[in-house]
């Protein structure tokens, strides 16, 4: 088992890393301060899972909350399941959440216990590639709107991060392959090396090899610690995170949330990013076309839907909470290994570029 920590002073945290994590309940129990715990899955994890971790709190006062399964249900409307599921049962406020499943539980979960009595304690365990190594870490929580995705939420710090990648061995392909979308992410971003080792082992991962899916994921989790350890809400650095979302949450948003996968969306994003900054001169053409072979290497899209327009994506760019006083501030690779976040850039280059892409 590895262990790295986010160090957020008196909200830090462990990232637990390893196999058969579920089957060490002092793990769990151990980051529960009180009582009673309420465990919330979805449809499809709760019947794979949740017997596992309902046998670690055996001792404590505890209910199952179990969602419906896709992002078409992040809702504030489903988030009311959570609520129900907490006052039948009379959970206070020294409740603890757990959060079993991929990114639309931990999201959710997270948000209602941010929410629940002004506050309650929560676990993240993920399930899928892209929870392990996003959204289960930096406390980012909330809901979607029709309007524009995770427009409604908050930043609440989990007790602790369970990644048992044994779990990933019941992820079907295409979710596996969104997960590696934001692994590519932090290699472009802030880790040269780290990009070339993918480019090296992506088969490995595609292949399910246990030791190259643990090293992505424990690299991923470093990064993406560090970053948060630094900026928690977002304030610089870690807007660098968000490379390829701005263009991604449009796509889903246009697409109806559940019918592309957000690393499906974020992959595609994440070439329209590079296509932009080599549009503006700030990127060589060979690292566009290294990113552009990995994404296409990982089964992940490189063009947004046909279907459509630009006037389009830039109404639904600009429903972004990275827009600062009517600007949109977008994250855009200047070499791999190292992208900035600006506002700096001629809206025409941003319109030429969707309109390439959509062609």
């Amino acid at each position: 088992m590895e262990t790295l920590h986010v160090d957020l002073g008196d909200r830090s945290y462990p990232i637990y890393i390893g196999s058969g994590l579920l089957q060490q309940p002092e793990l769990l129990t151990g980051h529960i301060r009180g009582q009673s715990a309420a465990l919330v899955s979805n449809v499809t994890v709760g019947p794979l899972y949740a017997d596992k971790v309902s046998n670690a709190l055996k001792k404590l006062k505890t209910t199952e909350i179990l969602l419906p399964d896709g992002e078409q249900y992040k809702t504030l409307e489903v988030l009311q399941n959570i609520f129900t599921g907490l006052l039948e049962t009379r959970m206070d406020r020294t409740t603890t959440l757990i959060a079993l499943g991929g990114g639309v539980v931990g999201d959710m979960t997270g948000f209602a216990a941010a929410c629940y009595q002004r506050g309650v304690d929560f676990i993240q365990i993920p399930t899928t590639l892209l929870a392990m190594v996003d959204s289960s870490v930096g406390g980012k929580t909330g809901v979607n709107h029709p309007l524009g995705k995770n427009m409604i939420g908050a930043f609440y710090q989990p007790q602790c991060v369970i990644i048992d990648t044994d779990t990933l061995d019941t992820l079907d392909d295409k979710q596996l392959s969104a997960g590696i979308a934001e692994v590519i992410k932090y290699g472009i971003i802030l880790d040269a090396d780290f990009f070339s080792w993918l480019e090296d082992n992506m088969d490995r991962l595609l292949a399910r090899d246990k030791d190259a899916l643990a090293y992505a994921i424990k690299r991923s989790c470093e990064i993406k610690a560090d970053v948060v350890a630094a900026d928690e809400k977002e304030k610089g650095q870690r807007a660098l995170l968000n490379l390829g979302h701005t263009f991604g949450h449009a796509i889903e948003t246009a697409s109806g949330y559940g019918n592309w996968l957000h690393g499906e969306a974020v992959g595609a994003g994440i070439v329209l990013a590079a296509e932009m900054a080599q549009r503006l001169g700030w990127i060589d053409t060979t690292d566009v076309e290294r990113m552009r072979q990995l994404i296409r290497q990982a089964s992940l899209p490189l063009k947004p839907p046909a279907e459509m327009t630009t006037e389009q994506f830039i109404d639904l760019m600009a429903v972004d909470k990275k827009v600062i006083d009517g600007r949109l501030r977008l994250v855009l690779p200047k070499r791999i290994g190292k992208a900035v976040v600006t506002s700096e850039f001629p809206v025409e280059a941003l319109r030429e570029t969707l309109a390439s892409a959509l062609a």
